[in-house]
């Protein structure tokens, strides 16, 4: 395989060689020191590491037609986690996408680095359609924790980054059929050339936004619903997500499970903002089945507990300065709660400064500066 890490460097200089007026392009730098107590490692109680991520963007506007690429090169360094098994299992995550988005990892004494194509898409959009096509995003549900019904790449809220998903290879098309009502349609090609298939109808209706969403693949098939409305007058949002589910997952069982959520956010003048999400599972998994899914469709569904329940706040104190906190019980699984604490400090437009904690049995501290031009 091409070295897509030194391919990356080359790439830079090469296309802020090129550039044309119609292109608009951003490099950015996202560094990580990080203190991890060891789940795993009994003789090593903290992994003290570094993780550097430096990503371009490049997008692509000419009348109703655009592009988007966004490219990452990815270096961690210290010599015992890279040996640990928490880092292998990281190693073996990879995107379900018929081609490799990511190259080998270049190891070395103290650090390892490797180049991944994060997205890369083309598209058109006029008043009444939207079409993209290529590695990208795919955006469903309305869960803020948890989103059930979007089985392509969802977030993970437990990560140390829970938007940093894997692309889809699809196609993606949205049809308005007016203001308030759109038809979706996705069609995937999955890593063993199987396609996953999605349709997704969205209306707004006198309580709130309703959608309707159906997912089919080789193994999985799911119907799902959306819901977001607005308490009376209160000011209060409110959310539900269900999903109905009947897999035959990579393990060779057969499942059919029911999987919602139920939440509801306030923002209050003085900057404070509150969110709840409850999460209900009819079926819970084993650690066991998990690791034998990696790779599976339910991944993302699969839940160590029936029922989970979470609470966040966030604040911000002034143009600076904001915090969040996380804290996510469950109820009936031998699981310890999560818990995540983050303060921002943002100099300016380029700058911005982020400590944090992530309690779950372990705890993990860091530092995180970004940098963007």
């Amino acid at each position: 395989m091409v070295n897509l890490y030194k391919f990356f460097l080359l790439f830079i200089f090469l296309f802020i060689g090129a550039l044309d007026a119609r292109i608009n392009y951003s490099l950015e730098n996202t560094n990580y020191s990080i203190s991890q107590e060891s789940a795993l490692n009994r003789s090593l109680k903290t992994y003290h590491y570094n993780y550097n991520r430096t990503r371009l963007k490049a997008q692509f506007l000419e009348k109703n037609f655009f592009s988007n690429l966004s490219l990452d090169a990815i270096n961690y360094y210290d010599h015992n986690y890279l040996r640990s098994t928490e880092f292998s299992y990281l190693k073996s995550l990879r995107s379900d996408t018929p081609f490799s988005t990511q190259s080998t990892f270049n190891d070395h004494k103290n650090n390892t680095n490797y180049a991944k194509l994060h997205r890369l898409y083309l598209g058109y959009e006029d008043d009444q359609n939207l079409l993209k096509l290529g590695l990208q995003n795919i955006t469903m549900g309305v869960g803020r924790f948890w989103s059930p019904t979007n089985l392509f790449n969802p977030k993970n809220i437990y990560a140390l980054e829970a938007d940093e998903t894997f692309g889809v290879m699809a196609i993606n098309y949205t049809r308005y059929l007016n203001d308030t009502t759109s038809l979706h349609l996705v069609g995937s090609l999955k890593e063993n050339k199987t396609h996953k298939y999605a349709l997704r109808y969205k209306t707004f209706l006198n309580f709130g936004e309703l959608a309707l969403n159906m997912i089919h693949s080789d193994t999985t098939k799911m119907i799902g619903y959306e819901l977001e409305a607005n308490l009376f007058d209160s000011g209060v949002e409110v959310r539900s997500e269900g999903a109905f589910i009947d897999s035959d997952p990579q393990d060779g069982s057969k499942l059919n499970f029911y999987q919602g959520i139920l939440g509801a956010e306030y923002g209050f003048v003085n900057g404070l903002n509150l969110s709840f999400e409850a999460l209900y599972s009819s079926h819970k998994f084993k650690p066991l089945e998990i690791q034998k899914n990696l790779h599976s469709d339910l991944l993302p569904n699969m839940t160590q507990s029936n029922y989970y329940a979470g609470v966040s706040t966030a604040y911000t104190f002034n143009i600076f300065l904001d915090g969040s906190l996380l804290y996510i019980e469950n109820f009936n699984s031998h699981e310890d709660p999560f818990a995540s604490f983050v303060l921002n400090y943002t100099l300016n437009d380029y700058n911005t400064f982020t400590i944090g904690l992530i309690s779950q049995k372990q705890k993990t501290y860091y530092l995180r500066y970004h940098l963007a031009f």
